[in-house]
């Protein structure tokens, strides 16, 4: 069994509410064992097999039938964790670091796209199947988000603060 953590996209946003309970009874009803949540938007550990490219689409497939909505999955390992927060780009003058989670990595042409989302404000760094948005402003300031990013470069992304995954990869170092 290995550590597991999934980043679910549309857990507590717009109004979509989930009791972090719930959450965690619907991961245990997929035979996934130790399922705890982290903060209320959607960050599940769990212990289970490596399978994740299955596996993301039996946890998606399973909420959509449960909660009546779309649910974008995104799977890490401790250790995927542990290496997301040690690779963080630390550059001067960014007040604000968040990370895309990607299923996959990015095409050549979605990386050339991304370089056309960079403003004064606004840079990216990418790492194998995560995107580091560097935002030398607060985030409100910022005209970047989400929809744009997956609109612009046509996937499908998940984002936490780069705190977040701090904090996962303290809490659970990899074994």
């Amino acid at each position: 069994m290995q550590k597991q953590i999934a980043f679910l996209r549309a857990i507590n946003v717009g109004g979509h509410t989930v009791k972090m309970e719930r959450l965690r009874e619907l991961f245990e009803e997929l035979g996934l064992a130790r399922v705890e949540t982290f903060i209320a938007s959607g960050n599940v550990i769990f212990d289970a097999p490596d399978r994740r490219p299955r596996l993301a689409s039996e946890i998606e497939t399973h909420l959509e039938g449960a909660l009546g909505y779309s649910v974008a999955t995104f799977i890490r390992t401790d250790a995927d964790v542990a290496a997301i927060a040690r690779r963080a780009p630390v550059l001067p003058g960014f007040q604000t670091v968040n990370v895309a989670l990607l299923a996959e990595p990015l095409t050549k042409a979605a990386r050339q796209a991304l370089g056309g989302l960079r403003t004064g404000i606004d840079d990216f760094h990418v790492q194998e199947r995560e995107v580091y948005w560097l935002c030398r402003a607060r985030q409100s300031e910022s005209a970047f988000s989400n929809a744009l990013f997956e609109r612009t470069l046509k996937i499908k992304s998940t984002f936490r603060s780069l705190s977040t995954i701090a904090k996962l990869a303290a809490k659970y170092p990899p074994s």
